[in-house]
């Protein structure tokens, strides 16, 4: 129970259907929380409405300090990506670790036997196969099925998403009608630990990275200006890179090796394939020789046809086709067959990316 409308609404859904449910708020931050992310899914604003709606809801409610594997599995993970040239989604680590893996070992602790989030997305088990499948949420606008691609059967076999055939404006109204106080709750869709959207402020505040220079280069290695980290940048980034040229120039790659931030024409930031590596299949143990799929190399990204290449080692090859522009390393890639999330992984960087000669 973050405190907000959707963990609210999915524990008075449980309550109706049968289910003996416990309330469960997990304590992300150490105690500068409070200045950091006040009004968020670990301040303490957000703990006193989740505990107002237990009791509400007469349920036991529980609050679990997981501040420490939160910095070493989310806020370290968050860095260390940054540093390599990468841009990190903590979002999909926070599900995978904590959500759905230390919740639910604590969960098991007190006698539990699924856990529940207000996430919007489907599990269904398939009867031909015994495996659990994740489906997108009913409402696509608020799908939230690419967060959750990496959660392995033993996670999706005790998970619950009582939201997943509801809509936003659906779920208030379960809200309203059990008078829970956060049925009008403004939603959050930044990244609860950085409020303000500015990852770079964050990085050096928490003392996790330090300015250091190196060159802005372009695809022929011409030096064109200087950069305070690689880390303060993205893929695709056009502002705030501090040069003139005649022409826009957006950031192409990250070279952590050569401390180097490459841009050019936006032309070159369209890519046709790339390597995806650390996959998770859903429907099969072992993924068929070739698949062909939906993906989606952002969150917000509308998708595109592809067809993926598993590979031996737990990676895969994906041909886009059609040229899909910033393909960043760092981001989750997930395919999907119609509603069915039928695997993903994490992109690397590609071997046709431009690089200074």
């Amino acid at each position: 129970m973050s405190g907000g409308v959707d963990s609210s609404a999915a524990a008075s859904l449980l309550l109706e259907q049968g289910y003996d449910v416990v309330g469960i708020t997990l304590k992300l931050w150490p105690q500068d929380c409070l200045s950091r992310a006040e009004d968020k899914c670990c301040g303490p604003q957000a703990v006193t409405d989740a505990r107002s709606v237990a009791h509400r809801l007469n349920i036991p409610h529980y609050l679990i300090d997981e501040a420490q594997d939160f910095q070493n599995q989310v806020i370290q993970y968050f860095a260390d990506e940054y540093r390599a040239g990468r841009t990190p989604n903590p979002c999909v680590m926070c599900n995978e670790k904590l959500k759905f893996g230390n919740l639910l070992s604590r969960a098991r602790r007190l006698g539990a036997d699924l856990i529940a989030t207000g996430h919007y997305a489907r599990v269904e088990r398939d009867p031909s196969t015994g495996r659990f499948l994740l489906k997108q949420g009913r409402d696509l606008r608020k799908d939230q099925s690419y967060f959750l691609f990496s959660l392995r059967q033993d996670q999706l076999a005790h998970v619950l998403f009582p939201l997943g055939h509801l809509t936003k404006s659906e779920t208030r109204e379960v809200a309203r009608e059990a008078s829970l106080k956060t049925a009008e709750k403004e939603e959050s869709m930044e990244i609860c630990f950085v409020p303000d959207k500015d990852y770079g402020r964050f990085l050096q505040q928490s003392r996790l990275v330090d300015k250091h220079k190196g060159d802005i280069v372009d695809v022929h290695g011409r030096k064109l200006g200087e950069h305070d980290g690689i880390e303060f940048y993205t893929i695709g980034q056009r502002k705030g890179l501090g040069i003139s040229s005649p022409d826009p120039l957006y950031v192409l790659e990250l070279d952590p090796e050569r401390n180097q931030v490459i841009v050019g024409d936006d032309t070159l930031l369209d890519r046709s394939e790339f390597v995806v590596e650390r996959c998770n299949w859903i429907p099969w143990e072992t993924p068929p020789a070739t698949v062909e799929a939906w993906v989606k190399i952002r969150y917000n990204h509308s998708g595109a046809h592809a067809t993926i290449e598993p590979r031996p080692d737990g990676s895969a090859r994906v041909v886009l086709h059609t040229p899909q522009r910033a393909v960043t390393p760092g981001q989750a890639c997930v395919f999907y067959q119609d509603d069915l999330v039928v695997g993903g992984g994490w992109i690397t960087r590609s071997a046709t990316q431009p690089r200074p000669q």
